[in-house]
């Protein structure tokens, strides 16, 4: 399998999005930020957004280490909701 590209961009509604580069479906992740949010970063949308999609990607490489992805036992309907709260 051929590696995949990455970009960051845009959207006409102002929300950003990563998506591969070579494929027109639905991008992997979008952020958006309320008018407040906007105001308060000045200008470095952008810069936050990558930040955050850059944070993202190292956490679900931290994740992905401690799964068990042979772990067939689990049953959907016994899971508990789980919360945290920053």
């Amino acid at each position: 399998m051929s590696p995949s590209f990455f970009e960051i961009v845009q959207l006409t509604n102002g929300d950003y999005a990563l998506r591969r580069i070579d494929d027109d479906s639905a991008p992997l992740v979008k952020i958006s930020f309320s008018e407040e949010a906007r105001e308060m970063m000045e200008d470095r949308d952008m810069s936050v957004a990558k930040a955050m999609i850059a944070a993202g990607i190292e956490a679900v490489g931290n994740v992905a280490h401690d799964i068990d992805w042979e772990d067939d036992d689990l049953d959907a309907s016994d899971a508990q909701p789980s919360y945290t709260l920053h």
